[in-house]
């Protein structure tokens, strides 16, 4: 199975997890879901003081600014399937 297939299937695995995750692990999951479909991060971040979970999403994927496709696909598929046990 080639790494795309791969990635859409634990894209699909993560939406059913015995258990959810903490808080930090699903801001990794979004930010490297988003490298992978998206590539870099564009636009200004958010600048509302009290918006709190767009403003953490914002620099969870500014992190990976640079950060291959790919690589990104197999941290998230390597990420899911710790989750998954």
């Amino acid at each position: 199975m080639d790494i795309k297939a791969q990635f859409e299937q634990a894209a699909a695995d993560s939406k059913s997890l015995s258990s959810k995750p903490d808080n930090e692990t699903l801001l990794q999951l979004y930010s490297l879901y988003k490298q992978s479909t998206e590539g870099d991060v564009s636009g200004e971040a958010p600048s509302n003081p009290f918006d709190f979970v767009s403003k953490a999403k914002y620099e969870a994927w500014a992190v990976l600014k640079g950060r291959s496709s790919e690589e990104s696909m197999q941290q998230y598929i390597d990420l899911v399937n710790k989750l998954k046990g």
